[in-house]
């Protein structure tokens, strides 16, 4: 005669549907401000610094927005949870866990060209890894040299599982993408978002650069420019230090995030093809 133990595991899913949750997470509006710049315009300065909030240059917006950022880190290790007890369910079938919930590693560079640079575009059976009920992320790409590779993607890392992709190479320094839901930011952008609806250039390094270089922002922006695309609006940052290129955009309903990066030997050896590499981002 054997005995069978069952344990059940039960994990409170959160309405983000609910009043309360868009009233907690509505931290965005769509902006509106006097200074436009046209299509194509370049904004830039020997030095933009990003001054203190008592100048009045940070507002209450980007307080709340950074402020999600920190909150984030603590639901990490809750993700970790859930993915483990999944797996063990006898009921899911192989596939749809890798679909729904893995985030996938395809290859989706091509062949060197003529001068050994590969394009990466990211494969449209690529799994997301935000969750299952998502919209599938519209594709990107860029352009490394051919020594770049696509490295391990850990939900422990900076950004947590919001980090899409990462390459590196250990001659030059690393890149990663960030892919976050816009809906965690505002509930107003619809499924068509765009930059310029989450914010002016300066607003968003002073959200989100924190978040990528892992430190406060403030008198680290050298260079600020916004550049046009196809139709698309592609703000782009230059810091130092840290040695940081970062390209934002967004597309459909989520927010991308290209960071480029290097130590201070790499920088200085190889700016132009870290510039390059920043410059070739696109949501395609």
């Amino acid at each position: 005669m054997s005995t069978n133990l069952f344990t059940r595991c039960w994990f409170p899913l959160r309405d983000y549907k609910s009043p309360q949750f868009l009233h907690s997470e509505q931290i965005l509006r769509p902006l509106h401000t006097d200074a436009q710049s046209s299509p194509g315009k370049k904004i830039s300065s020997p030095k933009a610094t990003v001054v203190s909030k008592g100048n009045g240059f940070v507002d209450e917006d980007t307080d709340k927005l950074s402020s999600f950022f920190t909150r984030r880190s603590a639901m990490v290790s809750g993700v970790s949870l859930v993915s483990a007890a999944v797996l063990t369910f006898p009921g899911y079938g192989l596939a749809e866990v890798k679909q729904g919930l893995l985030a996938g590693r395809i290859p989706g560079l091509s062949e060197p060209d003529e001068k050994g640079w590969r394009t990466y575009r990211r494969p449209d059976e690529k799994s997301g890894g935000h969750g299952v009920g998502w919209s599938p992320i519209i594709p990107y790409s860029f352009s490394v040299p051919q020594d770049w590779g696509e490295v391990p993607v850990s939900i422990a890392d900076l950004g947590g599982t919001e980090i899409d992709l990462r390459f590196a190479s250990s001659k030059e320094g690393r890149l990663f993408v960030i892919v976050a839901p816009v809906l965690r930011f505002a509930d107003n952008l619809g499924e068509d978002a765009t930059i310029e609806k989450i914010g002016p250039p300066d607003k968003v390094i002073n959200a989100f650069g924190p978040e990528v270089i892992g430190e406060n922002v403030e008198g680290k922006v050298l260079n600020m420019e916004v550049e046009q695309h196809s139709g698309r609006t592609y703000y782009q940052f230059e810091l130092e230090p840290p040695h940081a290129l970062i390209t934002a955009t967004a597309a459909g309903n989520r927010l991308y995030l290209f960071n480029v990066t290097a130590n201070g030997l790499q920088w200085k050896r190889h700016y132009q093809d870290l510039k390059r590499i920043a410059d070739s981002f696109r949501v395609v």
